[in-house]
């Protein structure tokens, strides 16, 4: 039985991971940074482990027998007035679980990049091998790239294996926050403003089965994009309202108008001290639009990518049980 440490299990991703480990017989430990977590993680079938990606020596110990290491934790957050946290666990956090990998013995860590991490220039669709466009759309997308590298070097420096997985926007059942919760305020809202852009996303089930599957048959020092469709914003918004059978006529925010529309809203919050989810970071991404092409995993890892009108219906059944619609 292959035993692996995982961080994240608790969230969207993570946890759908590990009930995917837990499923192939793998045998988990999880890190949890409260009790609460403890108990979610054992009740999904791993030996919890409280602690935080902040010293090494501890997730050495964690990590201890654990032939692979999965990273999934991470701080995903946009308009951050502090971005100073997400960049400790994002950046140096994953450098700690390189390091104590390494340490461990442990043969091969999967690392949860994203692929806003690939960085590709306005227009062209990315890939594990695009070129960075020589900016940043947001603080998050910074601490993603950063991260990135740091595991890479990481691992080369103190000789652990290193697979990065880029996951495109993450839906399926489950899912609230970001792009997904921008979709269900559409479906909600009838008649929503919407801005001309693209849309990538990959099913929660194929990202897990990337994991697994990039732990047993990815390159070490490679990057695999998991992407399972790409998307004009009102055709996905149409896909939504045929399957869940409601009426939705969007509306489109003129791109020079949704350029302006963030700094106003930050500038209130700031005032304010409130959290805000409109603001420049997030108008620069959505105009900025992300198409994606996961093929590399298919090609290289066998990932076979569920269709989108599937995931959508997955959703909008998950939706309606938790009478979200």
């Amino acid at each position: 039985m292959t035993s692996a440490f995982l961080t994240g299990g608790t969230g969207f991703v993570g946890g759908a991971l590990l009930e995917r480990l837990v499923a192939a017989g793998y045998q988990i430990r999880a890190l949890a940074r409260t009790p609460a977590g403890c108990s979610l993680l054992e009740d999904a079938g791993a030996a919890p482990i409280l602690g935080d990606l902040s010293l090494v020596a501890p997730l050495t110990a964690a990590v201890e027998d654990c032939e692979l290491v999965f990273h999934v934790a991470g701080v995903n957050e946009m308009c951050s007035r502090s971005p100073r946290a997400m960049f400790e666990t994002n950046v140096t956090g994953t450098r700690n679980v390189v390091r104590a990998a390494a340490a461990a013995g442990a043969r091969r860590v999967v690392f949860t990049s994203s692929a806003a991490a690939l960085g590709e220039r306005h227009g062209t669709v990315g890939d594990e091998d695009s070129e960075h466009r020589g900016r940043y759309l947001s603080q998050y997308e910074r601490s993603k790239r950063v991260g990135e590298i740091t595991a890479f070097t990481t691992g080369d420096r103190a000789g652990v294996e290193v697979v990065a997985v880029n996951p495109s926007s993450v839906h399926g059942p489950g899912r609230l926050g970001g792009s997904a919760r921008l979709l269900l305020e559409a479906l909600r809202a009838g008649r929503p403003w919407l801005v001309d852009s693209a849309v990538s996303f990959v099913d929660v089930a194929d990202c897990s089965e990337g994991h697994l599957l990039a732990a047993t048959r990815g390159r070490a020092g490679s990057r695999y994009v998991l992407n399972g469709a790409s998307l004009h914003v009102g055709d996905l918004v149409a896909m939504m309202q045929e399957v869940a059978g409601v009426e939705v006529a969007p509306r489109m925010v003129p791109r020079w108008l949704a350029r302006t529309a963030g700094f106003p809203a930050a500038w209130a919050a700031n005032r304010l001290g409130r959290s805000t989810a409109l603001c420049p970071e997030v108008v620069r991404t959505l105009l900025h639009g992300h198409r994606y092409d996961g093929s590399r995993a298919e090609r290289e890892l066998g990932l076979a990518y569920t269709a989108p009108q599937e995931t959508v219906r997955r959703t909008v059944d998950w939706y309606r049980a938790e009478g979200l619609l």
